[in-house]
C-alpha cells in the first residue's frame, strides 16, 4: 500500500458538454454562460486520466460542492 501512496490520478467530473463554432469561444469572457446538455438532476460522469471509471450525483451543502458515487463503471477490457 505505500507504494500507491506516490501514484497521482487526475479525476474530473463531466457536468455536462456542449458543441460552439470556434468565434464564440474566442469571445468567451468573464461572466460568460455556457449552457451544457444537462440539468442538475442529471448524473455526472467520473473520470480518472480521461477514462470513464463511475458515475454519480453533484451534492451541495451550503459553500461545498461534491459528488456522490452512485455507480461504479466496468472496466474496458483493453485498459490494464
Amino acid at each position: 500500500m505505500a507504494t500507491l501512496d506516490k501514484v497521482s490520478v487526475d479525476l474530473m467530473v463531466v457536468l455536462g458538454t456542449t458543441t460552439m463554432p470556434i468565434h464564440q469561444v474566442m469571445r468567451l469572457s468573464r461572466g460568460a454562460i455556457i449552457e451544457l446538455d444537462a440539468t442538475e438532476a442529471d448524473e455526472v460522469k467520473i473520470l480518472a486520466n480521461t477514462l470513464p471509471i463511475a458515475s454519480g450525483v453533484v451534492l451541495v451543502d451550503r459553500n461545498r460542492i461534491a459528488v456522490e458515487v452512485k455507480q461504479m463503471l466496468p472496466k474496458s477490457p483493453d485498459v490494464r
